[in-house]
C-alpha cells in the first residue's frame, strides 16, 4: 500500500469521485469530499462512512476548505466546471499534487473526441496554475459504473501522465490502492491521448452495450 495521505475528491458527491473515494478510504486513506456544497459532501462523506461499517475517516466540506484539509487533491468534475473550481481553489493547492481526472466530454456528443483547442484538457490547467502546482493526469479511462462495489474488479489499465516523476509514482501508487494497475505514460502533454479515449471508450459502450469497457496495456507478464 502506498503512503497514507489525507485526499480532498473535489466533485467527490458525483459517481467517479465517490467511488474513488471509497475505494481509497477503504485503504485507509484519510478523505475529505469537497463540493460547491458543503452539505451534500458531508452527506457523501457519511454515505463511504457507513458503506466501510463506520470504520473509514471520511468528511465533507466546501472545496477550498476540503483542499486546505488535504495533502493532495483530486479533481474530478465535469469538463465545464474544470478549470473554475481549480481555480477557486488555487491558493490552497501551492505546493501540493492535483490529480486531474478531466475528460474533455462536450454534450451531447460525448462520443465524439473534443479537445479544447486541440490540446490536452490537463496542459491547459497546468498552465493555468503554474508551476507551484504539480498536476497529474489519470483515471480519465475508468468507467464509474462499478467504482463504489469493492468486490468488483477494475478491468481497465490506468494511464498516468505528469511532469513530475514522483507526482506519478504518487497517482500509480493510489491507483493500486483502488483495485487498478496503472502505468508511467510519460509528460503531461500525453495526456491528450487518454482524453481522447475517454469519448472512444463511450463510443464503444454506446455500441456493443457495455457497462464500462475498458483499456489493457500488454507486453508486461506483471506490473
Amino acid at each position: 500500500m502506498s503512503t497514507l495521505h489525507t485526499i480532498a475528491v473535489l466533485g467527490g458527491t458525483g459517481k467517479e469521485g465517490k467511488g474513488l473515494a471509497l475505494r481509497w478510504a477503504a485503504k485507509g486513506h484519510d478523505i475529505v469530499i469537497g463540493s460547491r456544497s458543503a452539505e451534500r459532501a458531508r452527506a457523501a462523506a457519511d454515505d463511504i462512512a457507513a458503506a466501510l461499517g463506520g470504520k473509514a475517516r471520511a468528511r465533507g466540506a466546501d472545496n477550498r476548505s476540503a483542499v486546505q484539509m488535504s495533502t493532495l487533491a483530486v479533481l474530478s468534475v465535469p469538463y465545464s466546471a474544470q478549470v473554475e473550481t481549480a481555480e477557486q481553489v488555487a491558493p490552497a493547492l501551492a505546493g501540493k499534487i492535483l490529480i486531474d481526472v478531466t475528460a474533455p466530454l462536450v454534450p451531447p456528443r460525448v462520443d465524439r473526441v473534443a479537445l479544447p483547442n486541440g490540446e490536452s484538457a490537463v496542459v491547459a490547467l497546468q498552465r493555468r496554475l503554474g508551476a507551484g502546482v504539480r498536476v497529474v493526469s489519470a483515471f480519465q479511462n475508468v468507467s464509474a459504473a462499478h467504482l463504489s462495489d469493492l468486490e468488483h474488479v477494475i478491468d481497465c489499465d490506468v494511464l498516468v501522465c505528469g511532469d513530475d516523476a514522483q507526482a506519478r509514482e504518487t497517482a500509480i501508487e493510489l491507483a493500486s490502492d483502488a483495485g487498478m494497475r496503472a502505468w508511467h505514460a510519460g509528460v503531461l502533454a500525453n495526456s491528450v491521448a487518454a482524453e481522447a479515449l475517454t469519448s472512444v471508450l463511450i463510443a464503444i459502450n454506446k455500441r456493443y452495450k457495455i457497462a464500462g469497457s475498458g483499456i489493457r496495456i500488454t507486453g508486461l507478464a506483471s506490473h
